[in-house]
């Protein structure tokens, strides 16, 4: 089964300034995970979201577009990035999930894909 791995962090805390040591360092962590996952033959498409700010929100009311700036969520915690793997269980997902230097000072929700596809 595919899940994807949604990781959510206060974006405050993301982490330390771009272009110093310890940011390298954590991006470096991020690298091995993915390396991790494809010599697994499990890892599917990853990557990082830009920040809320960047974001356009589109809703459909009574017909008419709505298109906005920003998420608008009340959340500390915001979305920024996802990884999409193939496991056995949400058991070994997790394990995968927990891997995610994300995880130690944010969350990691995950979900299964919904499979679509012939015979499914």
């Amino acid at each position: 089964m595919r899940y994807i791995l949604l990781i959510y962090g206060d974006e405050e805390m993301y982490g330390p300034p771009v272009g110093t040591p310890e940011a390298d360092a954590l991006l470096e962590e991020y690298f091995a995970l993915s390396r991790a996952l494809r010599t697994a033959g499990i890892n599917e498409p990853s990557d990082e979201i830009d920040g809320p700010a960047t974001a356009t929100t589109v809703r459909v009311r009574n017909g008419e577009l709505l298109v906005s700036d920003g998420p608008f969520i009340e959340s500390k915690e915001q979305l920024g990035g996802f990884y999409i793997v193939e496991a056995d269980s949400v058991d070994e997902a997790a394990g995968w999930a927990a891997q995610i230097p994300g995880a130690r000072t944010g969350g990691i929700e995950i979900r299964p894909l919904v499979d679509y596809s012939e015979g499914a």
